[in-house]
């Protein structure tokens, strides 16, 4: 058997050139905003340190166990576990998933705190090729982040506000983060952060918004050789619907995604197929170009069932959709500024190809509260590849558990401390429309 010819890296040769020639000349980002108190910072870059061993112990364990969505029971476990050997209550079953974990630390605002910042962990794995997302280095940093800013809060001038730690199920298809949403697990939140590793240092990589579409089509089935004229083929509208789709690509903005599998095709050849299904994944930069294209595929689907005689049910979203991230520019400076610290440079937006996107849960909570979703560097190779895999596991993806928990708890310390930067973040975040309807945004 020989195998297919691997496809031309020319392309991504050319992207690679790119990028490294802006990253040489790109100017690191700066902040207006004062942040945290410095012994405040040098105290949570302890509290990382100390705890180092243990944050590591813990991805390993993840990364061990690579469980995938929503029966990712040990690794919840494993988070519940180190969180109570710091004295830590903790949740497991928040939201009614019982793989979700919530604790908590520092003064509400309820209490006269200055406000709730959570920190989002992950932990599911992909199938097959386990943690090609690297999502053990997300639920370590996010650990390690939450008890080093816990270990503030435990004086009484620490922290001035509240941090919870959010284990979030199912991010790889589930939709995970909106489920919880749902269930009433953001209400409280004034602000989300999280990390998620990648090739690259970057402030504000785009993730594209995504559905689901299952089309069914039903036909009428007959004997293919005797009497084929009695049949309406259902297998000829899903071939008919994915060629159709194949040829809308050409019109749709470069950023937007169309992706598909035929999931039933008919039972033997002798049968005209009476039933066929075909489902897709449909993506797009902005919320209202993905709900265009998802028109556009209803009106595909529904041309189909009228050219081949057959009837077509549609099922959008059998996973609650993601909406495209909405990176917060003054909190995401912060974050910044503490990663240079730590001897990395991360990117603005543009300077890795944002054409090079895939989709997050984590969009979700960003069209609710303010949000940040920076990417840390672990190598180069791509997500949900084996390389990938190894390079998160790699000392490469330690180091970015540790940097990654400084930089995510300092960006917390500093919007806890400095009243103008709240400001800042609440008032961009209302420029750009404030939170959305999640939940409603595709209903009708």
């Amino acid at each position: 058997m020989t195998s297919a010819p691997a496809p031309s890296r020319a392309y991504l040769d050319a992207l690679d050139e790119r990028t490294r020639r802006l990253s040489a000349t790109f100017a690191p980002l700066t902040s207006p905003h004062a942040g945290a108190p410095a012994s405040a910072i040098a105290e949570v870059r302890a509290a990382v340190e100390a705890r180092g061993p243990e944050l590591l112990t813990l991805a390993a364990t993840v990364h061990d166990l690579a469980e995938e969505a929503f029966a990712e029971t040990g690794s919840a476990a494993a988070v519940a576990d180190l969180l109570r050997r710091h004295g830590h209550e903790v949740e497991v079953g928040v939201g009614g998933l019982p793989t979700a974990v919530r604790a908590r630390a520092g003064r509400a605002p309820r209490d006269g705190g200055t406000g709730t910042i959570a920190v989002l962990a992950e932990y599911d794995a992909l199938p097959g090729i386990g943690h090609a997302c690297g999502h053990q280095i997300i639920a370590a940093a996010a650990v390690g982040a939450f008890l080093a800013l816990a270990a503030l809060a435990q004086r009484s001038d620490g922290l001035p506000g509240e941090v919870v730690l959010l284990g979030t199920p199912a991010e790889e298809g589930g939709s995970g983060k909106e489920l919880l949403a749902r269930e009433g697990v953001l209400a409280d939140l004034d602000a989300a952060i999280m990390v998620h590793p990648f090739s690259h240092d970057v402030v504000d990589h785009p993730f594209l918004g995504r559905r689901q579409l299952v089309a069914t089509y039903r036909g009428v089935a007959a004997h293919a050789a005797v009497q084929p004229f009695m049949g309406r083929n259902a297998l000829d509208a899903v071939a008919l619907n994915y060629q159709a789709v194949a040829y809308l690509r050409q019109h749709l903005p470069p950023s937007d995604r169309v992706h598909g599998v035929v999931r039933e095709g008919g039972q033997r050849p002798s049968i005209v197929p009476e039933r066929a299904q075909v489902e897709y994944y449909v993506r797009s930069a902005r919320a209202d170009t993905l709900l265009d294209l998802s028109r556009r595929l209803e009106d595909v689907a529904r041309g189909v069932a009228l050219a081949t005689g057959t009837e077509v049910d549609l099922v959008w979203d059998p996973q609650p959709a993601t909406l495209p991230l909405r990176t917060n520019d003054a909190l995401v400076r912060r974050w910044s500024l503490h990663q240079q610290a730590q001897g990395r440079l991360p990117l603005a937006g543009g300077v890795v190809p944002e054409i090079l996107a895939g989709s997050t849960d984590f969009g979700n909570v960003s069209a609710r509260v303010p949000s940040i979703h920076p990417m840390i560097a672990v190598g180069d190779a791509a997500l949900h590849t084996r390389e990938f895999e190894a390079l998160a596991a790699s000392s490469s993806g330690d180091l970015a558990v540790l940097d990654g928990a400084v930089g995510l708890a300092l960006t917390a310390l500093d919007w806890l401390h400095d009243a103008d930067l709240r400001s800042a973040v609440v008032a961009e975040f209302e420029a750009g429309g404030g939170a959305e309807d999640v939940a409603g945004y595709f209903a009708g």
